[in-house]
């Protein structure tokens, strides 16, 4: 496939895709930018799959438009995406644009694989936590992802984390990389206390989750490795497996008492069993909080090892969830043992 990559060879476009770990670009097999050293490339099968793991497209080759032409009506808000991945597009932005979102979710379903909405979140996402590589001076790092001065991308950083990127070196620092499950890829961030975000990538509150825990922490953050994320792999691949049902990563959850009340709570629910938000309220000790007890499940940004999704309704039917119901019925079956996945 480097071959290809090199060849700029087009009887590969639609074949693989490639992710450029020296940049957190992605890109099609014909991209006429030059060629990363082999090392320092991996493949994917698709746009949806390089996305998972924190690449975004680049302007190049620019990798989510279809192979040859794109068609007329989409080639306004595919030119807005590519200029600018920050800004939020919500059904009525489509139809003042003239287009109908119901036509623009289907595209994208069909092309990609997610939703217009899944997709331009992941670029937002992508492009703040890509934008900044260890040991990097900032200017560089801001040329090197295609910005032109210091201003937009200090913009863009800022938008989503609520820190500059050349904040000071005393700043906390949350470390973040992506971790893949059999229920699709996770977002793991750590701090020296420890994991203080485990949420599935395309949660739709992630975004205000990653602000708030910012502004709680004073923290930037940055990609990259750190000692609690091997623990957290292994921990997460034996619970999927069936082989775990307590974890032991020290958490750094900041919060208010009430919070910490309830997150311990959740804690303390036994793999296998549920509760009612009722009875959650009961265990704290504040029968009259059912509604805020669920306020503060909703808040929880440790998905699986805080188990808010071992809360249900009290007519046993399940409630919301931020990974979706669909993934609470998976993780509430594995742990019921009707259940069992592999992380390989």
């Amino acid at each position: 496939m480097y071959e290809a990559l090199v060849n700029k060879d087009a009887s590969y476009e639609g074949i693989f895709i490639v992710g450029v770990k020296t940049t957190g670009i992605f890109c099609r097999p014909t991209c006429n930018a030059r060629k990363p050293k082999p090392e320092n490339v991996e493949y994917f099968a698709d746009i949806k799959q390089a996305l998972s793991f924190g690449y975004r497209p680049c302007k190049v080759c620019h990798p989510t438009r279809p192979y040859g032409e794109s068609p007329d009506w989409l080639k306004g808000l595919l030119e807005e995406l590519s200029q600018s991945g920050q800004q939020k597009f919500k059904d009525q932005d489509l139809r003042q644009r003239g287009l109908d979102p119901v036509r623009v979710r289907r595209w994208f379903k069909k092309h990609h694989g997610m939703t217009f909405q899944a997709y331009s979140r992941a670029l937002r996402i992508n492009r703040a936590f890509g934008l900044i590589k260890h040991d990097d001076k900032v200017i560089d790092t801001a040329l090197d992802s295609g910005y032109e001065s210091l201003s937009g991308f200090n913009h863009a950083f800022r938008k989503l984390t609520g820190a500059a990127p050349s904040a000071s070196k005393r700043s906390n620092v949350v470390t973040v990389t992506r971790i893949l499950t059999p229920l699709g890829p996770m977002f793991a961030g750590a701090t020296e206390q420890g994991i203080c975000l485990l949420e599935f990538t395309d949660r739709r509150m992630l975004e205000t989750q990653i602000t708030r825990l910012s502004k709680l922490l004073r923290a930037r953050f940055v990609p990259g490795q750190h000692p609690l994320f091997v623990k957290l792999s292994l921990q997460l691949k034996e619970y999927f497996a069936g082989k775990r049902t307590k974890f032991s990563v020290p958490l750094d959850i900041p919060g208010t008492d009430f919070q910490q009340r309830v997150w311990q709570a959740l804690m303390e629910i036994p793999c296998g069993e549920t509760r009612s938000y009722q009875q959650q309220a009961l265990t704290i000790g504040n029968p009259d909080a059912v509604r805020a007890v669920a306020k503060a499940n909703g808040d929880n940004r440790i998905s699986i090892i805080i188990p808010c999704h071992r809360v249900i309704g009290k007519n046993g039917k399940l409630t919301g969830y931020g990974g979706g119901l669909w993934r609470k019925q998976r993780l509430l079956d594995i742990e019921s043992g009707r259940l069992k996945t592999s992380s390989e």
